[in-house]
């Protein structure tokens, strides 16, 4: 099977139910042994059970790739797949990488140096003014700032970036379709139109809670390092942070005030030896080693 044959071949996949991240990565190392497997045989070598298989089969044969390939062609969306050689070399070797993101705008961001930066969903003026501080610095030293496009730190890194004059990425736990949150619509325009836009969901995909731990692993593993600006103890930020340490790459965190919840995240991940940030200095240090 030629690659192109395997990369549409991996589009259907990602359009059928029942199969996760790690399933379709096992479906396409067998394909890549075995071209012409039946979807049962690909259900088998998932090692999907039993209620999965009968989900992955039905929607499989309910795919019609051929409309599909066409509705993302009239939407502008495109997709890269493990198997290209524009798919990020970072995000390659995390574990359960995603087999195939699908795209709006500049692809060539991704050869950038990006850093991730993450925090609170509620955002307090210190965490504010911290990014106010750090962006102008790292925007005029050529990073590219990576997001969740979530409410918060995320949604401010985004806008800031853009107002600086920086280039942004954006990941997103739904089809490129959907705006969530809604008020975010008219800012995830911009950055499909002028930046990127980036899920492994399918269109019509919803904001499922599963999906943004899943996310998380996306946004750590495309970039050099992580910076977490605030942070609750139990958090999503800190999960992303988590990846960013078990994948090798560096992790900074701004300290905060010791009474505040929202720091306490942050604090902590010092403690356990990310590197503290006071200045934007302190991160480029590690991007010119």
């Amino acid at each position: 099977m030629q690659s192109t044959s395997l990369d549409q071949t991996l589009f259907h996949l990602t359009l059928c139910k029942g199969i996760g991240a790690t399933s379709r990565i096992r479906m396409l190392s067998s394909l890549m042994d075995s071209p012409h497997l039946s979807a049962y045989e690909l259900a088998f070598c998932a090692q999907l059970n039993a209620a999965n298989t009968r989900l992955f089969m039905d929607s499989y044969a309910a795919v019609d790739r051929a409309v599909a390939l066409n509705e993302y062609k009239k939407r502008h969306i495109k997709w890269v797949s493990i198997l290209d050689q524009s798919y990020p070399e970072y995000l390659k070797h995390i574990y359960n990488p995603p087999a195939l993101l699908f795209y709006q705008g500049d692809l060539t961001l991704l050869n950038q140096k990006l850093l991730a930066i993450v925090g609170s969903r509620l955002t307090s003026s210190y965490g504010e003014k911290a990014l106010t501080i750090l962006l102008p610095e790292l925007i005029t030293n050529g990073i590219t700032t990576v997001s969740g496009l979530a409410k918060g730190i995320d949604r401010l890194v985004h806008e800031k970036t853009i107002e600086l004059g920086g280039r942004t990425i954006a990941i997103i736990g739904t089809g490129l379709d959907q705006f969530y949150p809604f008020e975010n619509e008219k800012l995830q325009k911009e950055i499909a139109k002028n930046h990127l836009l980036i899920s492994e969901y399918p269109l019509g995909t919803k904001p499922l809670k599963q999906h943004f731990p899943m996310r998380n692993r996306i946004i750590a593993g495309l970039s050099l390092g992580t910076l977490v600006i605030e942070a609750k103890y139990r958090s999503g930020s800190l999960i992303t942070a988590n990846i960013a340490l078990q994948e090798g790459r560096e992790v900074f965190a701004v300290p905060g005030n010791i009474t505040n919840p929202y720091s306490e995240g942050t604090n902590d991940l010092i403690l356990h030896g990310a590197k503290c940030v006071l200045t934007a200095d302190h991160i480029l240090e590690e991007f010119t080693k």
